[in-house]
């Protein structure tokens, strides 16, 4: 098992970083916990499961997530706890971390993880904007 810390840095893009520096390419993130400063997920609308409808939240939240690393990209489900005793779930985009930190724990595979075509996994990036409920960025204030 690998641990990849976070401190001071994007989430995403630092455990792309580490975890390839560490010579992984396919894992399974079987724990991702810390806290954060901001986040944007993503979630499926109702009525369309292949759009992504992307919520930023300028909020400090206790994270807990898993995930995979597939063909060196992270891909991590994560539920963050935030003032009030709510909570805010989906698809990770991003994740700031200025305060505090995060620390992934990560098994690699021994195959490689193969996703068939017509499975779709979302890695792209968070569009700057977009049709309504398809992709808009909501900038969401709990």
């Amino acid at each position: 098992m690998h641990v990849i810390e976070v401190r001071k840095a994007e989430l995403i893009e630092s455990i792309t970083k580490q975890a390839a520096e560490q010579g992984i390419t396919d894992a399974a993130i079987v724990a991702l916990i810390g806290a954060i400063d901001s986040f944007t997920v993503s979630t499926n609308p109702v009525g369309d499961p292949t759009a992504h409808t992307y919520s930023s939240y300028p909020l400090p939240a206790e994270m807990t997530a898993t995930g995979e690393i597939v063909e060196g990209k992270p891909h991590i489900h994560a539920v963050m706890a935030v003032q009030g005793d709510r909570v805010i779930g989906g698809h990770l985009h991003k994740a700031r971390i200025d305060t505090s930190f995060a620390r992934a724990y990560v098994i690699p595979s021994e195959r490689h993880v193969a996703v068939p075509a017509d499975e779709q996994i979302v890695f792209e990036e968070i569009p700057d904007d977009g049709p309504p409920g398809r992709g808009r960025i909501n900038d969401t204030r709990v």
